[in-house]
């Protein structure tokens, strides 16, 4: 829920409060809204009995005759441990927000009222197929037996004196297009981004400062031919754009904004041919924004031949990640480009008109009314064109309409909730294929040794342009034509070296006929897993684990020799002061641990490193947009050009500095000065990446009730791996679960997660795995002995 914490940042309201003091007050109250995990309990239009035992860190089995009452069950658990959590998540996506948090939450509100989720949840819902629509109605049977039945709801409603409405089979739909948006919601931002710099910058140096490649990427793919391959220096369009700059003007601006914690993941399996008895073994670890309680909800179904395990997403009744006795698979995020921005050419004499094919013609128009705490309700016209709603904000001063694969019904479904019934890995590889939801690659592995690789989601046919930057579709030249077939979508079957891996790199080259994006990780962390693949020679589960674990870091060793070569003994010499800081950057392990001496100061020395070289070359995009800022995933490849050929015309500030190794070096003094003054009571020397590094995983009302921080908060502890490690980790990011299976071995699989099951404080179950997470320590896939059994019985109607 960490999308929360801004709404609730300040003091909650008065009434809220002081409701909130009363339940604190008294203590005993409060504990008796800690759910019942053992007894019985009714559950709607259950066909008969189900069991749900959980062990000792709270993780449900479910045990059913049938896969609609496993929902039911599911729905019901999913309630009991994570309903305000749930709400929240369907608010959202709703723009409901304002109508708890006040108009702090209004931007998102008109945002998600704009892109019109609700009614595209509605119209999706109506296209599924009839067992699917059973499926969501199961869920939400058991959803709303808990609220239904419940002696106590969560705290949270208590604060904000307010009770859930029940839940809806689209509410499901609308935590889906939530990760849509989490996902790949971005690719308007890029689309900005692009278009300005396509229209201010000349083209050489767009293309140089936009490379979809990088060093590790190059390596895993090539001989490759990219879409948008790494482009020498220009170096007479530079030195223009940097006589357009005020020197004055561009010290005070910042443009560029590193794009090191995206939405991703890291995904590997490796094939019978590298395991002692031929099973084949699926990693997963997704990475996104972690608060509290954690995003994912661990489960285990047990109904009719099905036995199922993994995390699943509150609200939404499937197992996003996981095995059965057949198959197991992982995602990460695909990081393509699956939203286009309409530029609309308006009728000059009349602007409720714009151009499509040779006519005017007349927007469509719907009235939002959003509730907004303590305030009026504020209504908002939305204008709708034949290719999606118009956005809120201009883009280079005309509107825009936003043509995206989640406002679109046919690009929506729920075809994932058919992996659990998968035998074989065709079977699979079809249900990933036909899927519509966020675009994902997808890994698998099945029971007899084989793995594959494959893309799950609807992918754009463009004609006219790539995507990547705002053009009129009016004269029909430019725009989508469908969407690519299942049977066209790539796959990889048992690569012959026994391997695969994804971590949000960029898998496919010019090779491939369709576009999929512009921008993607950067290749470290798929380089990285794949090398380390290649020198295990017998892969087990252990084995995969620790890979997940892993936090060497060779992508730094260029920031690294960069700063020792400034650092000479003849520069020492004359500034003896520096002395600590070579020390310091030789002291560096060459990973990301918590003991880890010197990378915190690489880590910002690169920061400053691209602030300060491209930010001038940028002036004009900032000049043309306020809001404008370089953000580009492979941005080492074209910094690093520039680090490496030093060439005199393009010294961003040759008025004060007589070369680049003096720019350099005053750089990365500003880098150990900032350093200092961030971590004032430690020397620098001994700064260790585990005290800059911590996490700081909050509720989202622990500012609001800072003297229960301790209580709602995880404890703030020094992480090891880095953004750009195979273990991913940022004080307010990282691997929300670590999963590595074998689909025949279930019994042997691990996964755990931060946080822990309960969203409930006082629960044993709020905060019981977050150590295991912290510390790397493996916990069993299944779930262990159980202390606690939840009988729900059919309730009569």
């Amino acid at each position: 829920m960490h999308f929360i914490r801004r709404y609730v940042c300040y003091p909650l309201s008065a009434l809220g409060l002081l409701l909130f003091i009363a339940v604190s007050a008294g203590f005993l109250i409060w504990r008796q809204s800690l759910p019942a995990l053992d007894g019985e309990a009714l559950v709607k239009r259950l066909s008969a009995p189900v069991t749900v035992t959980s062990d000792q860190h709270g993780i449900p089995v479910i045990t059913a005759t049938s896969r609609k009452d496993a929902l039911r069950a599911l729905g019901y658990i999913s309630a009991r441990d994570r309903l305000f959590q749930m709400d929240l998540m369907r608010r959202k996506n709703a723009g409901q927000l304002a109508e708890l948090f006040g108009d702090r939450a209004l931007d998102n509100d008109i945002r998600a009222r704009t892109l019109g989720f609700t009614q595209v949840a509605k119209a999706v819902l109506a296209k599924l197929p009839q067992l699917h629509r059973d499926y969501l109605e199961a869920y939400a049977d058991g959803v709303n037996s808990y609220i239904d039945k419940a002696t106590a709801l969560p705290f949270e409603y208590l604060v904000l004196n307010y009770r859930p409405a029940p839940w809806q089979a689209e509410d499901s739909l609308l935590v889906i297009l939530g990760m849509f948006d989490m996902l790949n919601g971005w690719a308007e931002h890029e689309e900005r981004m692009l278009s300005v710099m396509e229209k201010n910058l000349d083209a050489e140096v767009l293309a140089f400062l936009t490379p979809d490649t990088d060093h590790f990427t190059d390596r895993l793919l090539a001989p490759e031919n990219p879409f948008r391959p790494a482009r020498p220096i220009p170096v007479a369009a530079l030195q223009k754009a940097l006589r357009q700059q005020n020197p004055k003007k561009t010290a005070q601006l910042a443009a560029v904004k590193l794009r090191d914690f995206i939405a991703g993941s890291n995904a590997f399996a490796v094939s019978g041919t590298k395991t002692q008895d031929g099973r084949a073994i699926l990693a997963n670890d997704m990475h996104l924004g972690i608060s509290v309680p954690n995003l994912w909800y661990r489960a285990e179904l047990r109904y009719g031949s099905v036995h199922a395990a993994g995390v699943t997403l509150p609200g939404v009744p499937l197992m996003v990640t996981g095995s059965t006795q057949y198959l197991a698979w992982g995602s990460t995020n695909l990081s393509g480009d699956f939203l286009d921005l309409v530029s609309l050419d308006i009728n000059p004499a009349h602007a409720d008109e714009y151009r499509v094919k040779n006519q005017w013609q007349r927007f469509g128009q719907r009235t939002e009314t959003i509730l907004v705490k303590n305030a009026g309700p504020k209504q908002i016209q939305v204008k709708q064109s034949v290719w999606g709603p118009v956005a809120t904000e201009p883009l280079l001063g005309k509107p825009v309409a936003i043509h995206w694969t989640a406002l679109d019904a046919n690009a929506v479904n729920l075809g994932l909730i058919e992996m659990e019934q998968a035998e074989t890995l065709e079977q699979a590889l079809e249900i990933v294929n036909r899927t519509g939801g966020p675009q994902l690659n997808v890994l698998l592995a099945d029971r007899i040794g084989h793995i594959a690789w494959t893309i799950m989601g609807y992918l754009p046919k463009r004609i006219g342009g790539d995507g990547s930057v705002s053009r009129s579709w009016a004269d029909g030249s430019s725009g989508w034509d469908g969407y690519v077939q299942g049977q066209a979508l790539p796959r990889q079957i048992d690569p012959a070296d026994g391997i695969l891996a994804s971590a949000n790199d960029r898998r496919l080259d010019k090779r491939y006929p369709y576009v999929i994006g512009h921008q993607f990780a950067n290749g470290y962390r798929a380089y990285r897993i794949t090398q380390r693949l290649k020198q295990i020679q017998i892969s087990n589960e252990w084995a995969l684990f620790n890979l997940q674990l892993d936090t060497e870091n060779e992508f730094y060793a260029f920031y690294q020799q960069l700063a020792l070569g400034l650092l000479s003994p003849a520069v020492i010499a004359h500034q003896p002061e520096l002395r600590e800081l070579r020390e310091y950057l030789l002291a560096w392990n060459g990973k990301a641990d918590v003991d880890s001496l010197g990378f915190a100061l690489l880590r910002q020395f690169r920061d400053t490193l691209a602030d300060s070289l491209f930010t001038p070359f940028l002036a004009s995009c900032r000049a043309a947009d306020k809001n404008f800022e370089y953000a580009w995933t492979h941005v080492d490849t074209p910094l690093q050009a520039l680090l490496t050929e030093k060439i005199p015309e393009l010294l961003p500030d040759p008025e004060r500095f007589k070369n680049w190794d003096d720019f350099l070096l005053e750089l990365l003094k500003q880098s150990a000065q900032q350093l200092r003054a961030d971590y004032p009571d430690t020397p620098l020397p001994e700064l260790t990446w585990g005290q800059t590094n911590q996490a700081q995983f909050a509720h989202p009302f622990a500012k609001a009730l800072p003297l229960l921080g301790g209580l709602l908060n995880m404890p703030e502890e020094k992480l090891a791996g880095c953004s750009g490690c195979v273990r991913v980790t940022g004080p307010h990011f990282g691997a929300g679960e670590r999963l590595v299976v074998s689909p025949a071995h279930l019994d042997e699989g691990l996964l755990h997660m931060p946080g822990g099951q309960s969203a409930h404080p006082l629960s044993p179950y709020y905060r019981d795995q977050q150590a295991y997470w912290v510390k790397g320590l493996a916990m069993p896939l299944l779930a262990d002995r159980n202390e606690h059994s939840l009988t729900l019985k059919p309730a009569n109607e």
